[in-house]
């Protein structure tokens, strides 16, 4: 039974010019992305910056309006929601932001942050104090930081601090959009080691948002290959990894650092630039970077359609 459901999915933003800032062309941004996530699993989303894995994390938050499409959280539709009941459903639905240093308010201190988000869902546990005492405790911090300011705290403290507030609530599916990319290396597994321990803890849903497969080689059950807005490839995190069918992913994954640094690799370099979202290409979007594309390449575009192997494994390519 999916937990979360996102079917057709768009989300276009307007292009504004001239003296009268008139809209002149379409960032076409997220465009017919579908999928849905079974409670308990973690779905990853990957792809190169601007793909609009961000984009339609924030859609499916309810953060931005969506052009077209829905998404249904519990068969429930969020744009038909009042906004009393999106705010219910917010406590139910909550987000880990990539900038740990962006995403806390400086002027407030841990405590503030914290007890913030049950003074906004009017909850009042009662002994607060003591809850986000063991809230913080759960993230590896101690109780003393709660008089303390975000300035006081290193990037993977804060970091902490912005799961402490996403899991406050009890969440049941958490939108991690880039959650330790602005992290160093030394401290991202912590993270990362932090956000799987949760999820067996709690019973966490998650969708995980990154520009590195390696990162989600570790998080992901099922992983969404993203290009220039769309879904290129879905399938489970092994056979995208082993299988991997799209030229793009195939790629993403020659890009992968080997841990053996005597050990070779056949890197797959892609030319040219990545289009423009304004004036995407005709047919396959992929097209113009393609090392197989052909003429059919350039005048269809491609259905997400699965493979003859595995029904579960789809991907949008005319020849693989």
């Amino acid at each position: 039974m999916a937990i979360l459901e996102v079917s057709r999915l768009t989300k276009y933003f307007p292009v504004l010019g001239g003296v009268f800032l008139r809209r002149t062309g379409w960032v076409y941004a997220v465009d017919d992305v579908s999928f849905c996530v079974k409670k308990g699993e973690t779905f990853g989303l990957v792809g190169e910056s601007g793909c609009g894995k961000t984009t339609l994390g924030r859609c499916i938050m309810g953060l931005y309006d969506m052009t077209g499409g829905s998404v249904r959280v519990k068969d429930t539709s969020i744009s038909k929601l009042t906004s009393g009941q999106k705010k219910e459903l917010s406590s139910h639905l909550q987000m880990i932001f990539q900038d740990p240093y962006e995403s806390l308010d400086p002027r407030q201190t841990v405590r503030q942050v914290l007890e913030e988000k049950y003074k906004i869902h009017g909850k009042n546990p009662g002994n607060l104090s003591k809850v986000i005492g063991e809230l913080l405790e759960n993230v590896g911090l101690s109780r003393d930081s709660l008089t303390k300011y975000p300035h006081e705290f290193s990037g993977g403290q804060r970091q902490r601090i912005g799961i402490a507030r996403a899991v406050s609530m009890n969440p049941e599916i958490i939108i991690c959009d880039e959650p330790v990319s602005a992290l160093d290396v030394s401290v991202q597994s912590k993270i990362l080691n932090l956000l799987l321990e949760l999820q067996k803890t709690m019973g966490l849903t998650y969708v995980f948002i990154s520009h590195d497969l390696s990162v989600v080689r570790h998080m992901a059950d099922r992983i969404g290959v993203m290009y220039l807005g769309k879904i290129v490839e879905m399938a489970d995190a092994k056979t995208i990894y082993h299988h991997a069918r799209h030229p793009y992913t195939k790629a993403l994954l020659s890009a992968i650092p080997l841990p053996d640094p005597g050990a070779k690799k056949q890197r797959i370099v892609l030319k040219g630039e990545v289009p423009s979202v304004e004036n995407p290409p005709t047919g396959c979007s992929f097209h113009t970077r393609c090392p197989h594309a052909d003429t059919i390449c350039r005048q269809t575009e491609p259905a997400l359609l699965p493979t003859q192997t595995d029904p579960g494994h789809v991907r949008a390519c005319h020849f693989f």
